[in-house]
């Protein structure tokens, strides 16, 4: 076992391109559902341009008529020092990164080498914090005593919005959900109400709603309901994906997470969001503070093995107008 006693740390260049940027790049980003800023300077200040509505001017003589210059928004992402650790016993390491590598075609067990074992570690650790991140990045609050509260998450951000009268919000009660139809009810609602702006970007094909588990299967049942033949195969065969005119219905996949929150939390416990992908942005940083970075290493005393990373990690809403939100708390 000595091969995993030695000790790894990842600073700088292989922090970023072993561990964060493929989990924060391409199809992985993707499979967060919202916009991700990774490495962009600090403070991340995101800048989103609104030119004038009407430039076409009538043509009669020379001069300028250009009027005022086109309007500059900013939202600057605060970004919060976290740490993630783990710790296994050797035993329960060994096996858990053994696990990793077994299941490889290509992998002789009679002859591991380092790399085959620090790819294997690497992926474990890698994985734990990638959902780290995404939970957090739905239900963080940093009020809460535990739990995800490194920062706060889109849930209570639009829920703070909501409060002050900043987002169209619709609140529904505990049994709504139970009737199949009433999640589509919801969504007719959320569309209705919603910013004109928010409606015309439809076309571009970033909206979606955002849901929690209950509602995701109350819309589900309520297809499965339809007298028709592709209701009844997709009865049988599930559905990819669901859409509604068009929108993507959006499964958070956080029901674990909302069912460990406590009665005062201010993340409900269920919720629509009906918003463009791109409104919402989850920035990582790991190059512009010193200390960032990811330790592997054994603890002889402990006789455990122990795995360590430091980054700098928040998330916002850039544009509260942009956004219909129902819940439930």
């Amino acid at each position: 076992m000595s091969a995993l006693e030695n000790a790894k740390t990842y600073t700088g260049k292989n922090l970023e391109t072993i561990f964060f940027r493929p989990m924060l790049s391409g199809p992985s980003a993707l499979d967060l559902g919202v916009r991700v800023l990774y490495n962009m300077p600090v403070p991340t200040t995101v800048q989103m341009w609104e030119p004038r509505s009407n430039v076409l001017q009538k043509y009669t003589a020379g001069g300028w008529s250009g009027g005022d210059a086109a309007r500059k928004l900013q939202k600057t992402i605060r970004l919060h020092r976290v740490k993630a650790e783990l710790g296994y016993s050797a035993a329960d390491y060994f096996s858990l990164v053994y696990e990793l590598i077994t299941n490889r075609a290509d992998v002789n067990m009679d002859d591991l080498s380092g790399t085959e074992l620090e790819e294997a570690e690497t992926a474990l650790f890698k994985r734990a914090i990638a959902e780290s991140i995404r939970a957090t990045m739905w239900v963080g609050d940093t009020s809460a005593a535990d739990g995800p509260n490194t920062f706060d998450g889109f849930l209570k951000t639009v829920t703070l919005y909501s409060n002050a009268n900043k987002v169209y919000t619709y609140n529904y009660d505990s049994d709504a959900m139970k009737t199949p139809g009433a999640s589509v009810a919801l969504f007719d609602d959320l569309w209705s109400n919603a910013d004109e702006r928010l409606k015309d970007l439809k076309a571009e094909g970033q909206l979606a709603y955002f849901v929690s588990s209950d509602i995701h299967e109350a819309y589900e049942k309520h297809l499965d309901g339809m007298s028709t033949d592709g209701a009844y195969t997709d009865y049988i065969n599930g559905r990819k994906e669901l859409l509604y005119h068009g929108i993507p219905v959006v499964d958070t996949r956080i029901s674990s997470y909302l069912a460990a929150l406590g009665a005062s939390s201010l993340v409900p416990k269920s919720f629509c969001i009906l918003t463009d992908r791109r409104n919402l942005t989850l920035a990582v940083n790991t190059a512009d503070f010193p200390g960032n970075e990811i330790r592997m290493w054994y603890n002889p005393d402990e006789m455990e093995n122990r795995q360590r990373a430091v980054f700098m990690a928040g998330c916002d809403v850039l544009d509260e107008g942009l956004v219909s939100f129902a819940y439930r708390m």
